[in-house]
Formats: C-alpha cells, structure tokens, sequence
C-alpha cells in the first residue's frame, strides 16, 4: 500500500499556484488546497499561518522566474531592457497573481532580492539613489501595468457598438490580433521609457549625445 506524500511547504504552494492559475485568486482557500493534497485542513497551518501566506508565497515562487543575472554583466540599459522582458514574460504567464505583485514586495524574499538587485545595479551604473528608485517604480508599473488586462481584449468584438464612433469602427477587431497589439505596447512603451532614461543619464553625466552607446540587446 502506497504511503501518502510528505506535506510540504513546497507542495502546498504548487498546489496553490495551479488553482490561481486556473481559476483566480478567489479560488484559493485552505479548505480547497487540502482537498487537492489529501489532507485535512489544519494540517497546512503547520506551514502557513493564514490564507494570505500561502497567497504572498505564491507570489514570491512567481517572482523568483524571473531573470535578474543581467544587473553586473551588462550595461544597465541592457540590463534593464533584458529583466523587464524576463519579468513581463513571467507575469504574462501568471497573470491571476499580478494583482498581489502588484502592491510591491512585502516581506517576499524573492521579491525583495529582485529589487535589491535592479535597485543596486543602477546605483552600480551611477544612477542617484532617489532616481534609481524611480526608475525601479516606473519599471515595476510598466510591468505590472501590462499584465494585469489586455488592451485589446478591452474591446467587444461587435462592430455595430462602435457605429457612433468614427475613430474606432474596426476597434472590434482588435482581439483578433492581441498577441501583437499588446506586445507591441509594452515593447514600445520599454523602447520610450529607456531611450528617455538613456538622455536624462548622458545628459547628467555630460557625455555628448553623439558618443556611441552600447546597443540594447532584444530577445
């Protein structure tokens, strides 16, 4: 006869992560998650204090997907490029746990190190400390911002809604080509956003805007 599977933090956080990914964070619950294990109930409450824990870890395992090596091995333009299109990415893939990342970090230690890592990178690069904090907020919105809906999901896919307004009579056929509408966005919107950065920091530091730069690498 099989013995049953040792309960685990791990476990329960997997568990936990295919029902946000599945169903949305109102799924979760501990009655729920138990029954997924096999187990009772007050068992998880030898590993998680409260729903909300089990949620924040959730969280964290998301966050440690991403991609951060890039802070220390590249040029900080490139660093940053490459770990937004890392972190939007793993959000796009898990889109029902935005909503939590997106308050910020928390106690999360994954989330925490992600940040200690950007922040000290652009510090490394020469950035002041309070522009690098603006720069790791503008980033974590753009981030963030993209993943929590689609643009062009936002539209209804019936042309006579939009007989009124002359501007958007084919908006309904934007949820055909989401993939690239909504790509296309935060790819554009993280071109702008580092080619801005990019002038305010030649700018600061003097350097002519003639000088060639390193060129941002794309995935």
């Amino acid at each position: 006869m099989a013995r049953p599977r040792l309960l685990t933090r791990e476990r329960i956080v997997a568990a936990a992560a295919a029902l946000v990914d599945a169903e949305g964070l109102e799924a979760v619950s501990v009655r729920r998650l138990a029954a997924e294990l096999g187990v009772r109930g007050p068992s998880l409450y030898n590993h998680f204090a409260t729903k909300n824990e089990i949620v924040d870890a959730v969280a964290d395992a998301v966050v440690s997907q991403v991609d951060v090596s890039f802070f220390g091995t590249h040029d900080w333009r490139a660093a940053l490029r490459l770990w937004a299109q890392s972190f939007h990415e793993v959000l796009s893939a898990h889109p029902n746990i935005v909503p939590v990342l997106a308050h910020g970090p928390g106690r999360r230690p994954a989330g925490l190190a992600m940040a200690d890592v950007v922040y000290g990178g652009l510090i490394d690069a020469g950035w002041p400390e309070a522009q690098a904090t603006h720069i790791g907020a503008l980033m974590r919105y753009l981030v963030t911002g993209s993943a929590l809906g689609s643009f062009a999901l936002g539209f209804a896919e019936d042309p006579r809604l939009y007989e009124s307004y002359p501007h958007l009579r084919r908006a309904h056929l934007l949820a055909e080509h989401q993939h690239s509408v909504d790509e296309g966005a935060f790819t554009l919107g993280l071109d702008l956003l580092i080619a801005g950065l990019d002038r305010l920091y030649v700018s600061a530091k003097g350097v002519p805007h003639d000088v060639p730069r390193p060129a941002l690498p794309r995935r």
